[in-house]
């Protein structure tokens, strides 16, 4: 893949044989951003696990102490006064059967980020897992997308709220922020995320659990990190 001068020029700036501290990997990813908008700082992690397996598959939610810096789309499936709460919330796309039938067709894929809906509905829901489930967006359980309590889901979703789960390679990614943020904020996020990460860990799971840990933003080059390192990440920035 042919590199531009300004990725060469940022990625001359990375020792790739170094393991970075999480506070110098922040700042080092954001001093090596090659976009001119606020660029996304995401967080690549490989774990040992093996995701071929459902008892090793790692997948949680966080809620972000800084947000992520984008305020998510919310679409509910929901109806009557659940239906009203979730509005009221702040869901930007609230329906049901005509709802679910447009989604079933591909339409409005591109107008949210998040999908939450009511158990009632789930069973009218599951026919959408061949739209919604590449995509990352099925409402599941164990991450609070299927849920009565829709308002308290929208709020928490637009609030920060992150969900992430192993792929086929074991590797697992999430947002921390966005290249604004300073490093103390994409540090704490990036704790907050990982504590959760490692309290997930599969009690099935051997040998080392977290091997390889990379911060990166849109289109920059990636920032090798001390995946030893998962205590005490804002000592030694500032105050």
């Amino acid at each position: 893949m042919k590199r531009s001068k300004a990725h060469k020029d940022a990625a001359a700036k990375v020792d790739s044989d170094k393991l970075y501290t999480p506070a110098d990997a922040a700042k080092l990813a954001k001093e090596t951003s090659t976009t001119k908008f606020d660029a996304t700082v995401e967080v690549a992690l490989r774990l040992g696990v093996d995701p071929r397996k459902a008892d090793q598959i790692v997948r949680g939610t966080v809620n972000l102490p800084h947000g992520t810096g984008k305020t998510a789309r919310v679409l509910v499936f929901a109806t009557g006064d659940r239906a009203e709460a979730a509005r009221e919330a702040g869901a930007d796309i609230v329906g049901a059967d005509e709802l679910i039938d447009e989604i079933s067709k591909g339409n409005r894929l591109n107008e949210f980020d998040a999908v939450v809906a009511t158990p009632d509905l789930m069973g009218k829901v599951g026919r959408l897992g061949r739209v919604l489930g590449p995509r990352g967006l099925m409402p599941n359980p164990k991450t609070g997308t299927v849920t009565p309590d829709v308002a308290k889901a929208v709020t928490e979703i637009k609030g920060g709220k992150i969900e992430f789960r192993t792929d086929r390679q074991a590797n697992l990614h999430f947002v921390i922020g966005k290249t604004s943020f300073n490093e103390r904020q994409l540090v704490e996020n990036y704790s907050a995320a990982l504590d959760e990460v490692l309290r997930l860990k599969p009690s099935a799971a051997k040998g080392r659990y977290l091997k390889k840990v990379t911060f990166s933003t849109t289109m920059g080059p990636g920032v090798p990190v001390d995946p030893n390192v998962t205590r005490g990440l804002t000592a030694d920035l500032e105050a």
